[in-house]
């Protein structure tokens, strides 16, 4: 399932997730200017190792990928879902909650993975968050979401709650199955970061509060 767009209108601009896909292509575009020594060098500096962590590249690793598939899926994401949170919680609190989400879910990962020494990057964690905020404030809205069937393609609208929800037992199973396997010489996704970044967003959006212009809203969904 490929989500396309979101039916939730949005009535702000979303200035803070335009920066936020802007700087994470940016910081993209450089690393892949480097060359391979210099790029592996970067990613070990400013990604996330846990057997021996530098703890800025907590904050870092959120801004670094580690391919174009990588990078275009995360900010598809980020711009479907994050405008609508932006939304709600105004843009300062926005950006204040999209790196609380990326830090508790590189916190998870390295406390799961503590003696790992292989490099983690990615915004995931922190776009989880703004998933699971989308969940808690809009369970009702639908996802047009691309579905494959057999060598066809059709499009059909999703209700929110069903696919985040599956995306976050997705997390689950694949977390729980990676439990007990080294992922030290190759390469992996850090389930747990999701999961963590899911939770995190979840209790975050309630603990931080609508902005009061969108609090009397009678289409908005709480």
């Amino acid at each position: 399932m490929i989500p396309l767009r979101d039916t939730q209108p949005s009535y702000s601009p979303p200035i803070v997730t335009v920066i936020l896909i802007s700087l994470n292509i940016l910081i993209f575009l450089f690393q892949i200017s480097l060359d391979a020594y210099e790029r592996n060098y970067f990613i070990a500096i400013y990604g996330i190792i846990p057997d021996h962590l530098h703890y800025s590249a907590l904050f870092t690793s959120m801004f670094l990928h580690g391919g174009w598939m990588h990078l275009i899926g995360n900010m598809w994401f980020l711009w479907i879902f994050g405008d609508n949170v932006e939304d709600v919680l105004g843009h300062f609190k926005f950006a204040v909650f999209y790196i609380l989400c990326g830090l508790a879910a590189a916190v998870v990962h390295v406390l799961l993975n503590f003696d790992s020494r292989v490099p983690t990057i990615g915004a995931s964690g922190a776009i989880a968050g703004v998933m699971g905020a989308y969940l808690i404030k809009f369970p009702h809205s639908k996802i047009l979401t691309l579905i494959p069937i057999i060598i066809f393609f059709t499009t059909v609208e999703i209700p929110a709650f069903f696919m985040l929800i599956y995306w976050f037992i997705i997390q689950i199973f694949n977390g729980v199955g990676s439990v007990g396997y080294s992922n030290v010489g190759k390469g992996g996704v850090a389930w747990f970061a999701h999961i963590g970044g899911f939770a995190a967003g979840i209790l975050l959006v309630r603990w931080m509060g609508a902005n009061p212009r969108f609090r009397n809203r009678r289409d908005y969904s709480w």
